[in-house]
């Protein structure tokens, strides 16, 4: 295995490229994986290396899973700030997010507490901010044998912006329909030869289409990189940012479709707000044992304090054409660390080129949330005035007294310890093979009936994948994992004393199958993912038909499906990015009565294309098309959400130091409905929508 060369400064700061380089090969000898994912053209749409599937610098071809990735610049300028629209297009990736927090589902499977930010766990209820983030990730099945429990569809992974030696400064405002501006800036200095800083800060207000919807969200972002020796490189990163913003829960299904009312039309009370305050504090020490070995410690804290008030739709109301809403109040903290500790290095066996990553991970969290609900008035009474249809009143609120639902405190400890052997057999054949071993300890406190309760859980997760390159610039693929998510290990806690066998049951297991080619064209100025799945939950949690008091591991949910994706240069000054997905997503064996089901926001096709023209300088233009089939909003499939089409474009102007681009969203306007948390609960698309966005650099 050919030695790399010396590491420089900044790419010993960037965490998807800390690894010392692995040489892979198909009919001839290819590059090194030891290359930055950014030193391709800026405007080439790809990402072609990538930490999140490995842990290690892997080039994307090389990597027996599928894994999507999309720049924030590519979105960002259609005035996209948040998970759900970002990655509307990624085929079989869709939205399930509510006003409260992001959650996502990937192949069928719910994601929305498999978010990791830099590669660490960020499992918290909260809206994220992108402003700070360079690209988005997104490994598609099983990912537990690197990330512990959960990933039953795969995970999200946001790489923060970092530190870069010589980089210029930008600043950029931005404003559009709704009374949408924002100003943003990006610093980078470098104040010795071997300190690079960065700091991203701003502020955004916006109004909404929706009728008393606005938000505001505030980002300070300071990061360092450090070469405090020509063999240690420390990399310091701190986030805060703010979202305090008007709840909305979309609009009520009616008929077995979204009520038919203005899109413009909410439920809510004027009294309502939501307040998310968040703070990241990530340190990574890479040291460099040797020309081929590395040893690095990363160590992630985060905090989160979240209060809302709010009052939302629950049901049909007591008369004809009227629903009945309820109201609730939060106080929510979280606090998460996280300390990793890897050795990663090359070396030959027998001829055979192995890259050995070995790590040990240790997590403590800990989640305190006090909810409150509004006292009644009587017996049989609606705590919250109820709403007409056609005719809401924001006005009407409840005054009466809150009363404290519940308040409970929950300790999680984990542990973990894997081992990942990227190994290359020959010219045309890689084995990829690891195991990880975890333990999930968790205790939770029922504050108002004094009681506590505790589990344990323990698991070992494995994944293998071959790739074989009979062609240069064509991998073919195959792979095999599973996953594991333990009670209390999705949204954090159990319930102490609750009926039944609940805290006592065995943790789910998933298990993905997955073929597939990765496959360069044009010259290797095109790359193509094909990937065909089975992904499957054993052993899923339902009522024993025999005891409704009890429950049973002997429920099945199945997604089955393929996806072709697609991004970079066509020729010229033409880039492309878009991808189609298909995908069978359904509950195969239940005893809840949802046999036979479809997975609620799962649609079974979806996807995007965008083309775009880039002259180095000048006039440019994008434009593209995202689809997505229908799909359900309850698991019981009573209400449809329809599906649709959504035409975007955008056109600039740049010249040396400052750039000016328009945004069009939503060009003909049509009416859609984005994703749903339950058929009461429907989430409208925006309408038509003019973003406009200059930067200027120096």
């Amino acid at each position: 295995m050919p030695a790399p060369s010396r590491l420089t400064p900044v790419s010993l700061g960037l965490s998807a490229f800390l690894s010392a380089g692995f040489t892979c090969a198909a009919t001839t000898v290819l590059p090194e994986t030891s290359v930055s994912a950014e030193a391709m053209e800026t405007d080439d749409p790809r990402v072609t290396a990538t930490s999140t599937a490995t842990r290690t610098a892997t080039p994307v071809r090389y990597v027996p899973q599928a894994i999507d990735s999309i720049k924030t610049a590519n979105v960002a300028d259609y005035g996209t700030n948040d998970l759900g629209t970002a990655l509307s297009g990624i085929p079989n990736v869709s939205s399930g997010a509510d006003t409260r927090f992001d959650s996502l589902r990937i192949r069928g499977f719910d994601a929305s507490n498999d978010f990791y930010l830099d590669g660490i766990r960020d499992d918290s209820q909260y809206v994220r901010d992108l402003h700070n983030i360079e690209r988005i990730e997104v490994l598609k099945g099983p990912a537990a044998v690197l990330y512990g429990r959960g990933s039953q569809g795969g995970i999200v992974n946001r790489v923060s912006k970092l530190p870069e030696f010589g980089r210029r400064s930008t600043l950029e405002a931005q404003g559009g329909s709704e009374d949408l501006r924002s100003l943003y800036a990006d610093l980078s200095t470098d104040p010795t030869e071997n300190i690079s800083l960065r700091l991203n800060m701003g502020n955004m207000d916006q109004n909404s289409f929706r009728d008393g919807v606005s938000g505001n969200r505030q980002l300070f972002a300071p990061s360092m990189s450090w070469q405090l020796t020509p063999d240690l490189n420390w990399l310091v990163q701190y986030e805060y940012s703010r979202y305090n913003r008007t709840p909305d829960r979309g609009v009520p299904g009616f008929n077995g479709r979204p009520a038919d009312v203005g899109r413009d039309t909410t439920y809510g009370s004027n009294n309502d707000f939501i307040d998310d305050k968040a703070q990241s504090l990530r340190s990574k020490l890479s040291y460099e044992l040797s020309d081929n070995w590395q040893l690095r410690h990363t160590l992630g804290v985060f905090k989160l304090d979240s209060d809302f008030d709010n009052t939302y739709i629950t049901g049909f109301g007591s008369k004809p054409g009227t629903y009945a809403r309820q109201h609730w109040q939060q106080d929510l903290t979280t606090r998460n660390v996280f300390n990793n500790l890897e050795l990663e290095g090359g070396f030959d066996t027998f001829g055979l080129e192995h890259r050995l990553l070995t790590g040990l991970e240790v997590g403590s969290q800990r989640r305190d949330p006090k909810l409150y609900n509004a006292a009644t008035s009587g017996p049989g009474s609606s705590p919250v005035p109820q709403q007409d249809l056609y005719n809401p009143d924001r006005g009407l609120i409840h005054t009466g007294r809150m009363q404290i639902a519940s308040n409970t405190h929950t300790e999680v400890e984990s542990r973990a310890v894997y081992v990942q052997d990227q190994l290359r057999l020959n010219d045309q054949w890689q084995l990829l093979a690891g195991l990880r071993y975890d333990t999930f300890d968790i205790e939770s406190t029922n504050k108002v009936k004094d009681i506590s309760e505790e589990r344990d859980s323990h698991s070992t997760s494995p994944r293998v994948g071959l790739v074989w390159t009979p062609l240069q610039n064509h991998s073919f693929y195959a792979s095999w994992s599973k996953t594991f998510s333990p009670v209390g290990g999705g949204l954090i806690g159990i319930t102490p004393g609750a009926a039944g066998n609940g805290n006592d049951l065995s943790p789910e297991l998933t298990k993905q199958k997955e073929i597939g080619v990765k496959s360069d064209w044009l010259d290797d100025r095109l790359s193509t993912t094909l990937a065909i799945y089975e992904l499957e939950l054993y052993n899923r949690r339902t009522t024993d038909p025999a005891n409704p008091t009890l429950t049973v591991q002997t429920g099945v949910q199945r997604s089955r499906g393929i996806e072709l994706t697609g991004a970079g240069k066509l020729g010229g000054n033409w880039y492309v990015r878009g991808g189609v997905g298909m995908q069978d997503a359904m509950v195969v064996e239940d005893n809840n009565g949802l046999e036979g089901k479809r997975v609620t926001n799962v649609a079974k096709h979806n996807g995007s294309l965008f083309l775009t023209w880039k002259p180095e300088m000048g006039w440019y233009a994008e434009t593209g098309l995202t689809l997505v089939g229908q799909r359900y909003a309850d698991n019981l499939n009573t209400t449809v959400l329809p599906g649709y089409g959504r035409w975007d474009a955008l056109a600039g102007f740049r010249h040396k130091d400052w750039d000016v681009r328009a945004a069009l969203n939503n060009i003909s306007d049509k009416t859609y409905y984005a994703s749903s948390t339950s058929a009461f609960q429907i989430q409208p698309g925006a309408p038509r929508n003019l973003v406009v966005t200059g930067t200027y650099s120096f």
